[in-house]
């Protein structure tokens, strides 16, 4: 059977449940949406630092490298850049979460970094936030040594003090930090939208993989576009 042939059979519950439900217009209009923006860091989102910082030895080829960061250069940074300030003019969350490690030497890693002999320490430069979306004043930055937020931190405990039950999910790696994020997240009962062109990984196939799986079932998948109007329609017409 090919792709397009392809039918998922529990689609249609998926979306009544997760996608359609009226609920997520309501946190929105109560404000009980934030934008969760996740590993937009020097470390594995820059070139010349971190991950990229010895082209010559690393396991991501030139190709794959050009490919990464011409979408975050031309398509990501500038959508995730302005989702966020749609977000803080109407007066939503805006979450950063990075990797960053409590101590200098890194031992308190999850196993699973130190095997990967991934590490940023705290104040330097792999883990300070590119600049095109940085936090602003008092937003809310999350560190965290593994792959997912919700199972590495206490951003579910956060989130519930603040009365957040819904996420839009955006940044690095689609395939990785990120689909783990919103696993985790739908599991944990929130509301997910994955905005699709507002998050990227080293391949096309390896995006669109992602987003495939992820759409429909653990959370619904829109553009930047969509999730701004969406947001101005929803909270506009309260202030009417």
């Amino acid at each position: 059977m090919s792709p397009e042939e392809y039918s998922d059979p529990l689609t249609p519950v998926y979306r009544e449940s997760f996608v359609e439900n009226p609920k997520r217009k309501r946190d929105l209009r109560n404000q009980d949406t934030a934008l969760l923006c996740i590993d937009m860091q020097y470390l594995d989102a820059a070139e010349g630092f971190g991950l990229f910082k010895d082209r010559e030895n690393s396991p991501i080829s030139m190709e794959e490298m050009e490919y990464y960061f011409g979408q975050l250069r031309d398509v990501v940074l500038p959508n995730v850049h302005n989702l966020q300030n749609c977000f803080r003019r109407h007066g939503l969350e805006v979450i950063h979460v990075r990797i960053q490690s409590l101590t200098k030497d890194g031992r308190d890693r999850s196993k699973g970094h130190k095997r990967l002999e991934l590490h940023a320490a705290p104040g330097s430069g792999d883990a300070c936030f590119l600049e095109e979306v940085a936090p602003v004043g008092d937003e809310i930055v999350i560190n965290k040594t593994a792959s997912g937020v919700f199972s590495s931190t206490n951003i579910h405990y956060v989130l519930n003090n603040m009365g957040i039950s819904s996420l839009y999910v955006v940044g690095v790696y689609t395939n990785e930090c990120v689909e783990t994020t919103v696993r985790d997240a739908c599991d944990l009962g929130y509301f997910v939208t994955m905005v699709e062109d507002c998050c990227t990984t080293v391949t096309p196939e390896l995006q669109e993989a992602s987003l495939k799986t992820l759409k429909d079932r653990y959370a619904r998948v829109i553009n930047a576009e969509q999730a701004m109007t969406e947001v101005e329609r929803e909270l506009d017409e309260e202030e009417v």
